[in-house]
């Protein structure tokens, strides 16, 4: 009689280990496919970014008497869809920003010492926050040019986005390409935490260079900031 009770809760907890076990491995399977699947598209669009897809003289097409793929507001090249920025009527040049998940892209970034390798997203929001790094301060346009450029990403325990900033160091390169086409090296000179109510930074002199300031929680607490300074080489 005790040993069928004792048989029974041996294996009722048998059974609670293995779901247990099972519903670990189901998280963790489930944890790295998303990461490989947000890795792996956010790196192929990196690749493949070249910045303007129109740049040049406005002609009839681009003013709304064409046919064929292009819409009102929009124009779309090769299932890319790109949405005018900075045009002033005929005769003016006309540059264009690619969109990536739904979202205006400023352009893209990569840190090759923390294999990063995302779109710079123009939106903040907690959306956009979900798809890429986003631009906090002053916005897209200003990207690559100088000033201070404050760019934020979150730091998710599987390594997404902002996670690896921690291992940056001083001297380390970043790689940033515009919406314009133009490519900026930036290198890594200042690492310090700050609390996430701290902007006293985001408008530094950076003596006519363009810089980048970037930003993510850190390990410990949502409330303090991981910050990277890097500028223009």
């Amino acid at each position: 009689m005790f040993e069928s009770k004792y048989s029974k809760v041996l294996t009722i907890i048998l059974i609670v280990v293995i779901v247990a076990i099972l519903g670990l491995l189901a998280f963790l399977g489930y944890d790295y496919y998303q990461k490989y699947f947000i890795t792996k598209q956010a790196s192929d669009f990196v690749e493949n970014f070249q910045g303007d897809i129109t740049s040049g003289e406005k002609n009839e097409t681009e003013t709304g008497t064409s046919t064929g793929e292009e819409t009102e507001g929009n124009i779309t090249s090769g299932g890319l869809q790109s949405t005018p920025s900075g045009s002033s009527g005929a005769g003016s040049s006309v540059s264009t920003k690619k969109t990536y998940q739904g979202f205006t892209v400023a352009g893209t970034m990569k840190i090759p010492k923390i294999n990063f390798e995302y779109p710079i997203l123009e939106e903040m929001s907690s959306k956009a926050l979900e798809t890429g790094v986003v631009i906090y301060y002053p916005n897209g346009d200003n990207l690559n040019l100088p000033g201070n450029m404050v760019i934020g990403g979150h730091n998710y325990r599987n390594g997404l986005f902002f996670s690896n900033l921690k291992k940056l160091n001083n001297g380390d390169k970043i790689y940033v390409t515009d919406f314009r086409g133009k490519s900026v090296t930036y290198e890594v000179y200042s690492k310090f935490e700050a609390l996430s109510t701290d902007t006293s930074f985001y408008t530094r002199d950076t003596n006519g260079l363009a810089e980048l300031t970037l930003s993510t929680c850190t390990d410990a607490s949502n409330d303090q900031r991981t910050i990277i300074f890097a500028k223009q080489v």
